[in-house]
């Protein structure tokens, strides 16, 4: 079989819905410390701890560059409207571009979670690699604020990230588009199961 051959293939409908299928089924989340969670047990938690956020009256920050800037603007549409969390991005064109030209890209996030945010308050920070050094940053300066942090990324299992966060889901691929969908679904579960009121299953 040639390699244009298997490479169509692979891109057919069904087969692409059933790498994905396996690419979120097979997600890992892990704590600060590496130590790797029951998935559902996890999600479980991350429902509770949203809950909690809505109940106190925190907010809900949410970063990422390029594509996955898209997911965190379409995640806020769900956990605004359908979990009624103070959700919002954080890339507003002039601001972004404000604190990027003053501070730098790699610190821009940062500096506004640090005039932002609060110890009740918590971010998702999305990074398809990882390795993105601004949604680092972010991560690191709501970690230091006493707020809660949820990391979402792909490619490396080892990538920086993903030892940033007090939730960490991971998922194995190096392909973009199915790490960017993935997360994507992974945030609208979390969403749909906040407007169904669920704890957990079982």
């Amino acid at each position: 079989m040639s390699a244009v051959v298997r490479h169509l293939q692979e891109m057919l409908l069904g087969a692409r819905a059933a790498e994905f299928a396996r690419i979120v089924a097979a997600a890992e989340i892990t704590d600060q410390s590496g130590r790797r969670q029951d998935s559902e047990e996890a999600m479980t938690a991350l429902v509770g701890l949203l809950k909690d956020l809505r109940a106190r009256g925190g907010r809900l920050y949410l970063v990422g560059n390029g594509g996955s800037a898209g997911v965190a603007s379409h995640a806020v549409t769900d956990f605004l409207n359908v979990g009624k969390i103070r959700a919002t991005t954080l890339h507003d064109p002039s601001l972004l571009t404000c604190m990027s030209n003053d501070y730098g890209y790699e610190a821009a996030f940062a500096r506004i979670i640090a005039t932002m945010a609060a110890r009740e308050d918590a971010l998702i920070a999305i990074s398809s690699s990882g390795q993105s050094a601004n949604i680092r940053n972010a991560a690191a300066e709501m970690r230091n604020l006493g707020g809660k942090v949820v990391t979402l990324s792909g490619f490396k299992g080892d990538n920086p990230l993903r030892a940033l966060g007090d939730f960490n889901i991971w998922l194995d691929s190096t392909d973009y588009g199915m790490v960017e969908i993935g997360h994507q679904f992974v945030l609208h579960n979390l969403a749909d199961r906040i407007r169904l009121g669920m704890q957990g299953v079982g």
